[in-house]
Formats: structure tokens, C-alpha cells, sequence
């Protein structure tokens, strides 16, 4: 009788040992860095509850816009997707990436800022089993800017791309005062040569026609040249939105959400 006892004791230990979540993993908001050239980026990388290291899971990377420069690595969480994420977790069932560029007075990611986001991913990719067939990349404002270059430069690392009233031209920012150049260089043809490099990457475009920041011309503009390159682009028109009305929307809509969480890398 005793031998029988211990054996059922001991299989029910090995059953409790599989069904519990494997240790040493955190979830929620977690603090990280990397150093470029020398310099210290935090950010904050988003792990689900029910992460599970045997699993390969998407990756999210995540620009902020002008008002959220700086070196804590928290304020990229305050609203836009974290708070989507906060809400309805179950609509980003990924590793989420926030990055945050300094405010050193360059154009953010267009400089050492993008180059630490895209170490950012790498590092996030390593450390929790991340799918690099399913990275993804996302900014609002200046981050939409941010998405269209660090695209651009990098085609091939992303499976799809959500840009929320980004821009694409010279452009002056209107809380940080920062001057972003023209992504395509000078001409009118900087929108076409932007989206030459994006063509083969699913996009989908959101901005409110009524935007006192950024121009709903530069997403009209950058839409109209993906589509007469036959790219697989989605362009949502806000009536009446102003700037935050759009990355409002796009990060709450769940059309969008789950539009993203189906692509994979071509």
C-alpha cells in the first residue's frame, strides 16, 4: 500500500510540475536596456500572462511620437497601445516592444534612437523566443515617421506595418520642435521612393482629415503611391479625427489589431 501512496504522490507532483507556468519568466511591463555606442537606452518590453517559452511569439515594435522623448523608459507606456494592451490583452497576444528615443535633439528615429529600437527587437527576439517572421512595426506622429524610415532601410525585417498619422517630408514637430528631414529627400517624388521600399510589406495607413499636426496629405499621398505600385495597403480616413483622434482609434480598433496579428514575413 505504501509503494502505491508514493507513486500516485509522485505523479501527481510531475503533473503539477507540467501544468505550472515555467519559472524564472515575468509578464506584464518590463524594464530593459541596451547600450549604442556607448550610450544607455531603457525601454519597456510587454510579455503576456500566459507566455510560454516553448512557444514562438510575435514581436511588436512600438515608436512613440514628439511629446515623449527622454532617457526613463516609462513614458512610451502612457497611452496610444499600452493602453489598448491595459484594456484588452487578449487583442495582442505578442511581445510588445516600446521603445523611447532621447531627446538629444536629432530627429529620434531617424538617428542612434531607431538604431537602439531595431537592437531592441533583436534583443526581445532572443530573450522570449520571438517569431523573426512575425515583427511588426507600428509609430503615431513621429513615430509614423519613424515607422516609414526605419521600413524603408529595413524591408526585410518587418511582416507588416501600421503607420498612424505619420509623414514623410521635411517636417517641424509641434511639441518637440524638432525638424525631421524628408525621408525621400528633396522632390516630389519622396513619397514615391518611400513607398518603392515599403511596396512588399502589408501596410495599413490611419489619419483624421482633420489634423491640425501633420497633414492627412502626407498618408493621402503615401496611400495613392503604394496603391500604383500594386502593394497590399489599407488606408482608413477619419472624418473629423484630429491627431490624437487617430492613434486613438488605431490602436482600440479590433479590426486592426487583428489584421496585424495575422501577417507573416513573405
Amino acid at each position: 500500500m505504501g509503494r502505491w501512496i508514493f507513486a500516485i504522490i509522485a505523479l501527481l507532483a510531475a503533473s503539477a510540475a507540467t501544468a505550472a507556468p515555467r519559472p524564472g519568466h515575468e509578464t506584464g511591463f518590463l524594464d530593459r536596456s541596451v547600450v549604442i555606442d556607448g550610450v544607455e537606452y531603457r525601454y519597456e518590453v510587454y510579455v503576456p500572462r500566459n507566455f510560454d517559452s516553448r512557444k514562438t511569439w510575435p514581436v511588436i515594435l512600438t515608436l512613440h511620437g514628439g511629446g515623449d522623448y527622454g532617457d526613463d523608459g516609462i513614458r512610451a507606456t502612457v497611452s496610444t497601445l499600452a493602453d489598448s494592451i491595459r484594456l484588452h490583452p487578449e487583442r495582442f497576444p505578442a511581445i510588445i516592444v516600446f521603445a523611447q528615443a532621447h531627446a538629444d535633439g536629432t530627429p529620434g528615429w531617424q538617428r542612434q534612437g531607431g538604431q537602439a529600437a531595431l537592437k531592441e527587437v533583436d534583443v526581445a527576439v532572443a530573450e522570449f523566443n520571438g517569431d523573426p517572421a512575425r515583427i511588426y512595426l507600428t509609430g503615431a506622429s513621429a513615430g509614423g515617421n519613424g515607422a516609414w524610415f526605419l521600413a524603408s532601410r529595413h524591408p526585410g525585417k518587418f511582416a507588416a506595418l501600421l503607420v498612424v498619422c505619420g509623414f514623410v517630408s521635411d517636417f517641424t514637430g509641434k511639441e518637440s520642435h524638432l525638424f525631421y528631414p524628408s525621408l525621400g529627400g528633396p522632390g516630389p517624388d519622396r513619397y514615391l521612393k518611400i513607398a518603392r521600399a515599403v511596396a512588399k510589406i502589408p501596410i495599413w495607413i490611419v489619419h483624421g482629415d482633420a489634423d491640425q499636426n501633420v497633414s492627412v496629405e502626407e498618408s493621402r499621398r503615401m496611400t495613392a503611391e503604394l496603391k500604383a505600385l500594386g502593394a497590399d495597403v489599407r488606408y482608413t480616413e477619419l472624418a473629423g479625427a484630429d491627431h490624437s483622434g487617430a492613434w486613438r482609434f488605431a490602436y482600440a480598433e479590433p479590426a486592426i489589431a487583428e489584421w496585424l496579428m495575422a501577417q507573416r514575413r513573405r
